[in-house]
């Protein structure tokens, strides 16, 4: 006698079959690529920066607008390691929740970060990508205008923003052991308008900004070379994070694709009349 119910069931189990050979394929979670399993979120670039953010780093206090130097690299970044722009999601952050040690909300974070032997003992970095020379900041008529030394310096009272690496400067380089220390730089500019310093200093793409924004009465009158100490800026990431490597090798194509220097032209100008002052 025929087997009535396998019959019965022999459309179903086709039909089964059929759509099991017709349904799409799962993405499948693999190293390297945008579903890599140890994103922040799998299939999204999550990115930590500043809150706000300011030019020339990033313009229009918009990350996701892609103007500035530093979210032109994102993604730039971002594409070279196969994300599309809209899968770049971004974070903000203080500048201190961001290098502080423990678990990070993001994959790595961008916001002038440089490069020092006691924030490697707490988080990971990629490669330096950006060596900004250093800005003097003054107000006309202050005593560092037309210096030409490291001496003429030193003659001036300075202000910096305590844990920074300005102030290391001022300490290391410069030899200036009593600066005024202020906990932001809005603080270190509000002494100088009230006459309490005389300059301050900061990296050349801040100094730009702060010059026609934040202190226009001031200006940049003179360029300092790079503190040996400190590498440059690099991205962020939570201690021994294994996304580094992955990331670094994609940097190091941008890199070498000229993205970093074409961002400079574009966004880190300075005057080049500009003296500078090497000692």
């Amino acid at each position: 006698m025929p087997n009535i119910h396998a019959r019965s069931l022999a459309p179903a189990i086709a039909l089964t079959l059929a759509a099991l050979v017709l349904a799409p394929a799962p993405v499948m979670a693999e190293e390297r690529t945008p579903m890599d399993p140890r994103l922040m979120t799998p299939g999204k670039l999550t990115v930590g920066t500043g809150d706000p953010v300011y030019p020339p780093w990033m313009l229009n206090n918009d990350p996701a607008g892609g103007e500035g130097f530093e979210n032109g690299l994102v993604y730039a970044l971002a594409a070279e390691m196969g994300f599309a722009p809209e899968d770049v999601q971004w974070v903000g952050l203080t500048f201190e929740q961001t290098i502080a040690p423990g678990a990070k909300p993001f994959d790595f974070a961008i916001q002038q970060i440089s490069v020092t032997e006691p924030r490697m003992e707490i988080v990971s970095f990629s490669q330096v990508y950006f060596q900004p020379d250093k800005a003097v900041i003054a107000l006309p008529g202050s005593p560092v205008v037309g210096a030409s030394s490291f001496a003429d310096l030193r003659d001036a009272s300075w202000g910096a923003v305590i844990g920074t690496t300005d102030l290391m400067y001022l300490e290391t380089i410069l030899g200036i052991d009593d600066a005024a220390i202020y906990d932001d730089q809005i603080g270190v500019f509000q002494a100088m308008l009230a006459g309490q310093i005389d300059a301050t200093l900061a990296a050349l793409p801040t100094a730009l900004f702060a010059t026609a924004v934040q202190i226009p009465e001031a200006g940049i009158v003179a360029i300092l070379p790079p503190d040996e100490n400190d590498r440059g800026h690099g991205l962020l990431f939570e201690k021994d994070n294994p996304l580094v490597e992955w990331v670094d090798e994609a940097l190091s194509s941008v890199i070498a694709a000229g993205v970093v220097e074409d961002l400079k032209a574009t966004y880190l100008v300075a005057d080049p009349d500009l003296p500078v002052i090497t000692e």
